[in-house]
Formats: structure tokens, C-alpha cells, sequence
């Protein structure tokens, strides 16, 4: 028989699981923070001292640059940046700081430069694609066209 005590504590339950079911759904929609890169301590940064020091001394007092310049004068990058997403949400960049220390032919470091995000730039992506050979299979036509290439009467060759 149903009272109204078994009414109550079965909409109770109800209550308290669609709660807890619409706070779980919720969680996941939290923003992230993340911290990325290498940013030296700043106590570290005062150390530089421009004219006197080799790239060797560097590394010992700021560690392994985050990446090295590739073409022209030989200049490293300590790179650090704080980004957030939302959920499935592209992640937005909120504060960079890069460090750019320049090295002269000699390895003597030249110039120490402190860029932020307003010093970046925004690229242009180019959306072409190479063009390739032959046709594109659709997932059905991959699917059918590998069926019989498999022998399994022949024992696999190697070593």
C-alpha cells in the first residue's frame, strides 16, 4: 500500500539525485586556468648582466630557453603564458610574458627584452591544401575495399 510517507521519501530521493545529477553537469562547465612555459624567477632575471656573460652562464642561472631563435642572430626565448577555457570553448590567452635574450657571434649576451601579450601579433592562417593524388574513399568504400586483403593461411614474414 502507498502512504504518503513512502510519496515523500521517494520524491526526496528524486530531489537529492536530479540535484546532485544537475551539479555534477554544471562542474564541467567551469573555467580553467592554466599556467604554460618557462618563466624564469625574477630574482634570476636581476642576475643578467648584458656584455659580460656567455650563453653557458645564461643557462646556469635561467635554465634551458623555451625555444631558440632558428634563422638570423642567435637570440632565446623563455616563454611563459596564463589561458583559460570554457568548457568546449576555444581557449583564450590572458597574459604573456616572453623574455628574448639576444647573443652576439661571439656567444656574450647583448639584450635582454621583456615582450608581452600587446607586442604579439595576430597571423593570418592560409586555408589552402595541397592537392593529392588519386580520389578521397569514403568510410563505407574503406570499409568494403579492405575486405579479403587479409590472408591468414600464410605465415607473416620478419624476423
Amino acid at each position: 500500500m502507498i502512504t504518503i510517507r513512502t510519496i515523500k521519501s521517494h520524491l526526496r530521493a528524486a530531489l537529492v539525485v536530479s540535484t546532485c545529477a544537475a551539479a555534477l553537469s554544471l562542474s564541467g562547465c567551469a573555467k580553467d586556468i592554466n599556467a604554460r612555459g618557462n618563466l624564469p624567477p625574477e630574482q634570476a632575471l636581476t642576475q643578467l648582466q648584458p656584455g659580460q656573460q656567455t650563453r653557458q652562464d645564461v643557462q646556469l642561472i635561467l635554465g634551458t630557453p623555451s625555444t631558440v631563435s632558428t634563422l638570423g642572430d642567435e637570440t632565446w626565448y623563455y616563454i611563459s603564458a596564463i589561458t583559460t577555457q570554457y568548457a568546449f570553448y576555444s581557449s583564450e590567452e590572458l597574459e604573456r610574458e616572453v623574455y628574448a635574450l639576444s647573443f652576439d657571434e661571439r656567444g656574450i649576451l647583448q639584450e635582454v627584452k621583456n615582450l608581452g601579450l600587446e607586442d604579439g601579433e595576430d597571423l593570418q592562417i592560409v586555408e589552402r591544401e595541397t592537392p593529392t593524388m588519386g580520389r578521397e574513399f569514403s568510410l563505407i568504400e574503406q570499409l568494403i575495399g579492405n575486405l579479403g586483403r587479409f590472408d591468414r593461411g600464410q605465415p607473416e614474414a620478419g624476423p
